[in-house]
């Protein structure tokens, strides 16, 4: 049992990104996933490793990129337990915009 739960957008977020991935390479979206659930499970013992970033949003969450996709940020919240992972996403949206429906 892992010491972590995706929110539903979190899983359509995972789902969407896989999804766009996989229309030109499934290997390489399975890549990724496997590389989120990583990092999911390394901020599980490190709730702390990720940071803060109040300049896209007030709400007590913490952000952490996605290895080796550096495109790729998890959007968590530390303070729940199981570690809860809000979003998932590329760091070419509109974070302020997206993150504003929190």
């Amino acid at each position: 049992m892992s010491g972590y739960r995706f929110t539903p957008q979190a899983v359509a977020d995972l789902f969407d990104i896989w999804s766009f991935v996989a229309q030109d390479n499934p290997p390489a979206a399975n890549r990724l996933e496997e590389a989120v659930f990583r990092a999911c499970n390394f901020l599980v013992g490190r709730p702390l490793a990720g940071r803060t970033r109040k300049e896209v949003t007030p709400h007590p969450v913490r952000f952490w990129v996605v290895q080796p996709y550096s495109n790729y940020l998890i959007v968590y919240d530390p303070e729940k337990k199981p570690l809860r992972i809000i979003r998932i996403l590329h760091n070419a949206r509109d974070l302020l915009s997206v993150l504003n429906e929190l």
